[in-house]
């Protein structure tokens, strides 16, 4: 398979048709195919377009950010939580100092303990993308190796 990299811009929009978010006025985004740096079924379906191509295209919530899961809801007691402060239900922080480790939103507070959602914002949820294709290239040998683009002309170099 040769593999692109791909330069486009997008709206994202929920099954109500809301924008969720856009690229419009600011920079496209830049990504190596296969390389999970936007969701799968995006990735997938942007493969069949070349650039200037505009289109909607419809990611199913399993191809997005997942289903959502019962079991990443779990309610705990409030001096168990990284979070100085008060606290409101929407509220969002990371469960530890890791880069890595997840977010979770605040979804009830009862007394001393809250109640936490540490499933995706967007699980759940099917989405569509209106889509421009601004360029598309042959990835190179070190974005290849590398797993990443290194800008949208391939001259960049990683950090």
């Amino acid at each position: 398979m040769n593999r692109r990299v791909v330069t486009f811009h997008y709206t994202l929009r929920d099954p109500a048709g809301r924008v969720l978010d856009t690229s419009a006025g600011a920079d496209p985004i830049v990504y190596l195919e296969g390389a999970g740096q936007i969701i799968d079924g995006l990735d997938e379906q942007l493969r069949a377009l070349a650039a200037g191509a505009k289109s909607r295209v419809q990611v199913p919530a399993a191809r997005a950010y997942g289903e959502r899961d019962p079991a990443q809801v779990q309610q705990i007691r409030r001096d168990q939580l990284p979070v100085d402060g008060e606290l409101k239900i929407g509220d969002q922080f990371q469960t530890d100092r890791d880069q890595h480790a997840p977010i979770v939103t605040v979804v009830a507070i009862d007394g001393d303990h809250v109640t936490l959602d540490a499933n995706h914002p967007l699980a759940g949820v099917d989405l569509t993308f209106d889509v421009e294709i601004v360029a598309a290239r042959p990835a190179t040998a070190p974005e290849l190796a590398h797993g990443h683009a290194h800008g949208a002309d391939g001259t960049g170099h990683c950090q």
